[in-house]
């Protein structure tokens, strides 16, 4: 059974038309990456498929929950990394929140930020942000794991230190759908691509 199945979805904002009919699947840890131009609707496909947005026709079906981490990460910003990770396990799942704390410092520590623990937001640099924002999505133990643009603001080291990230997640058994402008991220990292083009390029 795939971990996603999209169909005949199609996205209007503020009666525009913005994606029409598309259609893909992504299997169980596969890193699939939406590529194109800005304004072809890469975003409202991530949030549509997170349930964020309401869609003006088709059908998403996931196999569980979805994680979404945005590119501008949007982390609490009076509260430590850690909190910023288990405060939805606590509170959504209701989960103690030792075993929440104690599976924050398992998810932050596996992605290199446990030392950043107490850290507040302004205190992180962007890729440790960035790992931050994972750490908090995948505290939820979601199988598939959403990202929008997360290369936008990363130099080369970091984006291979991405990289390897989500070929790890992947590796586990994930579904990462990344949505992206960077083609030589794209070619490089993912196990299969999906472009979307602006209407016009459509008609």
């Amino acid at each position: 059974m795939n971990a996603l199945d999209v169909r005949g979805l199609q996205i209007r904002r503020g009666g525009r038309l913005l994606v029409e009919g598309l259609s893909f699947t992504a299997a169980r840890g596969e890193l699939l990456a939406i590529m194109g131009a800005s304004g072809t609707g890469k975003t409202s496909v991530l949030r549509a498929i997170a349930g964020l947005d309401p869609v003006a026709a088709g059908v998403v079906q996931v196999d569980g929950r979805v994680g979404i981490v945005f590119q501008f990460h949007h982390l609490f910003a009076n509260m430590t990394a850690l909190e910023n990770v288990w405060l939805a396990p606590v509170h959504v799942l209701k989960q103690p929140r030792a075993d929440a704390e104690r599976r924050g410092r398992e998810l932050l520590d596996m992605l290199g930020v446990g030392g950043r623990a107490d850290a507040r937001p302004h205190e992180l640099s962007g890729g440790e942000s960035q790992r931050v924002a994972i750490a908090r999505a995948l505290a939820m133990d979601p199988p598939v794991l959403l990202m929008d643009e997360p290369t936008a603001s990363l130099d080369q080291a970091r984006r291979d230190e991405l990289a390897a990230t989500l070929r790890a997640l992947a590796a586990q058994g994930r579904t990462v759908v990344v949505a992206t402008h960077d083609a030589e991220f794209a070619r490089a990292y993912a196990t299969r691509t999906l472009r979307l083009d602006t209407m016009d390029a459509r008609r």
